[in-house]
């Protein structure tokens, strides 16, 4: 159990050392977009694609000004929810699926 607590530990200090949850982003903001990546946000329910946005043109309007967000705005670990993981899955599934039916 100790060990669980110090890998938590060291996953909150580097989710707030990457800096960006001081622009407002969460994780799956920042995800380099691949063809999958791209394809997963065309899934995105319009109001989370909305969200994402959002917090995508602040983060640059903030980067620019070179300014971060006051403290109680910033994007807290335990409050980031991976909102594309579910579609990203399901597009690699559907990618891989396609692969090994294509190799036959």
């Amino acid at each position: 159990a100790g060990g669980g607590r110090l890998l938590e530990t060291i996953r909150k200090w580097y989710y707030n050392a990457a800096g960006f949850n001081k622009l407002g982003l969460m994780r799956d903001d920042t995800l380099h977009e691949d063809d999958d990546v791209k394809e997963a946000l065309k899934r995105l329910p319009e109001h989370l694609y909305n969200e994402r946005v959002f917090r995508i043109k602040r983060a640059l309007d903030l980067s620019l000004k070179h300014q971060i967000l006051p403290r109680d705005q910033w994007v807290k670990y335990e409050e980031d929810h991976r909102y594309l993981e579910p579609y990203l899955k399901e597009v690699i599934r559907e990618r891989h699926e396609r692969e090994a039916w294509n190799k036959k």
